[in-house]
């Protein structure tokens, strides 16, 4: 077993490094106060490979593992988790579906596009329908070589910048998951429409909407698999991302725990910095155990997907404790800090914003926690 990085995959960690600490980090408390997407740097992410990370070599990306692909998420997540949402739902997320169950001229149109500079969104939850995907209502009906797709889809990360989405249907709601269908979307296809957008607790510089469809009509060779294929597609995507949102978690934490470090030396209390108190020692040493933890945990359920290895378990298992994780150590965080970690001339209240969504997005972590139990029942009934 070998803990090294590749050759490849610690210069990419490097890259995204510099950049996070060069382009995002300075600039992360601005966009967070001014509730502002930072169209400039998204742009320069573009140029320097970071928004085309999940673009396969053989349709003219990087190609990169998914051990690769989440150093970098966990870098980017340490200037800003708003922005690295952004990326994540562009170059991972949105084209997740198009990489498990598009034809070689779905990927080419669609890769293509992002190779160009197109971002993209993945449109799965509704008003209505959270958890419970196989509930959703934006309906699907098929006319000649169309499809006309009717609904809303709520929270969209990107909903309102992306040029392309993955949309999820449903042929007939009495058909439960037998019934959704996944398609790709040209967000200038006539009839979609994009709500304001949602003022959020955190990651406040990403872009989160409604999108609605009215009479949308899409190519049937727009559609992703067969009929009924939706319902695998989705479960599929989540179960990749679920080590991604584990590697923004990372990167928050990370980020959460560097700023106590520094403030500890910095700060006088009695005469001496307040890391010299065992206290405070106590705290920081349970977030680098916490930290650590995590960061092996996705590194692991990466590495299975990476050598074609079951990781459904590990994501969830991933995914869960470094979301839980990220709001331990934030909070922790604050309390380093004392009365000055709660307010927003410090990082560390954002960070403790940010974090919460890690419980939230990609699935719960009650959900996580029901499909670990699950796995615990196969395993040992």
């Amino acid at each position: 077993m070998d803990f090294r990085f590749s050759e490849e995959q610690e210069m990419m960690r490097r890259m995204a490094r510099d950049f996070a600490d060069n382009e995002i980090a300075p600039y992360a408390q601005e966009w967070d106060e001014k509730d502002e997407f930072p169209e400039e740097t998204v742009k320069k992410m573009h140029e320097v490979g970071l928004l085309t990370i999940g673009v396969p070599a053989e349709y003219g990306g990087p190609g990169l593992d998914h051990v690769a692909q989440n150093l970098v998420v966990e870098e980017i997540s340490r200037g800003d988790a708003g922005i690295a949402t952004t990326m994540v739902a562009s170059t991972l997320l949105g084209p997740d579906p198009v990489l498990i169950a598009a034809t070689d001229e779905q990927k080419k149109w669609w890769y293509g596009r992002e190779l160009e500079g197109c971002m993209t969104a993945f449109a799965l939850t509704e008003p209505g329908a959270g958890s419970d995907v196989a509930g959703m209502s934006t309906r699907c009906e098929k006319v000649g070589d169309e499809y006309i797709l009717n609904g809303t889809k709520q929270f969209i990360t990107n909903g309102g910048v992306a040029g392309l989405y993955t949309v999820f249907t449903t042929m007939d709601r009495k058909l439960g998951h037998r019934g959704m269908c996944a398609f790709m979307v040209d967000r200038d296809t006539p009839g979609i429409s994009v709500g304001p957008k949602e003022n959020k607790l955190g990651i406040r510089s990403s872009n989160t909407t409604q999108v609605i469809f009215e009479d949308v009509r899409v190519p049937a060779k727009n559609l992703l698999g067969k009929e009924g294929d939706g319902f695998m597609i989705c479960m599929k995507t989540l179960d990749i991302s679920r080590a991604c949102i584990a590697a923004m978690a990372t990167g928050i934490s990370q980020a959460a725990f560097e700023a106590s470090v520094k403030y500890s030396f910095e700060r006088q209390q009695f005469g001496q910095p307040i890391f010299n108190f065992q206290a405070i020692q106590f705290i920081l040493a349970d977030m680098a155990q916490y930290i650590e933890a995590g960061r092996l945990l996705y590194l692991s359920a990466s590495s299975r997907q990476d050598m074609g290895l079951p990781y459904t378990e590990q994501a969830s298992l991933s995914k869960c404790f470094c979301g839980d994780t990220a709001m331990k150590v934030t909070t922790d965080a604050v309390q380093v800090y004392g009365g000055y970690g709660y307010t927003k001339e410090y990082p560390v209240e954002k960070y403790f914003r940010d974090a919460k969504i890690m419980q939230i997005f990609e699935g719960t972590n009650q959900v996580q926690r029901v499909v670990i139990a699950n796995d615990i029942r196969r395993n040992f009934k």
